[in-house]
């Protein structure tokens, strides 16, 4: 089972949410939605400060050993040095337990050695594939391979959709 996390922020809340799905499907086998109140500000340069409690809400609400991997909105490292991003902060997170996929729409300027620009469908414009705890190439792999023609994975484009829906 994988589990691909989004955040949206209103303010000074958030939604969190998870989908729980195989790979090859183009519907989640689950969802999971976390409203956080008194989210931190942005700071720049220090994303994962305000990502990763809204992220944690939604792990505390999955069972773990049933992931094979999670795949979060953005990159593993913000650089070439491998400094941590998001997808590192949850990797440590959960002590290096569950491998983590980065699933980026922009490249950031100075980590083009350790992320793979996936063009998926009839898109010109790639994803940016990072990865810890897994091999690039399978992760790669794995993102090529789910469902859907376009750019974004059909299950990817749903997560989207539905942290985006104010209810």
């Amino acid at each position: 089972m994988l589990l691909a996390l989004d955040v949206f922020y209103l303010q000074d809340r958030a939604k969190a949410v998870g989908v729980l799905f195989k790979g090859e499907n183009s519907e989640p086998e689950k969802v999971i939605i976390e409203f956080i109140k008194d989210v931190d500000e942005y700071i720049p340069g220090e994303f994962y400060k305000r990502e990763l409690p809204c992220i944690k809400a939604v792990l505390d609400k999955v069972s773990l050993k049933e992931l094979s991997a999670i795949i979060v909105d953005g990159h593993i490292y913000i650089d070439n040095e491998k400094n941590r991003g998001l997808g590192a902060h949850v990797w440590h997170l959960l002590g290096g337990t569950i491998p983590i996929i980065g699933v980026a729409k922009n490249a950031f300027f100075n980590n083009k050695e350790i992320v793979y620009e996936l063009s998926r469908g009839n898109s010109n414009k790639p994803l940016f594939i990072s990865s810890i705890g897994i091999e690039l190439r399978d992760a790669v792999q794995l993102i090529n391979e789910m469902h859907g023609n376009y750019r974004m994975p059909t299950i990817l484009k749903e997560l989207d959709r539905i942290t985006k829906v104010i209810e």
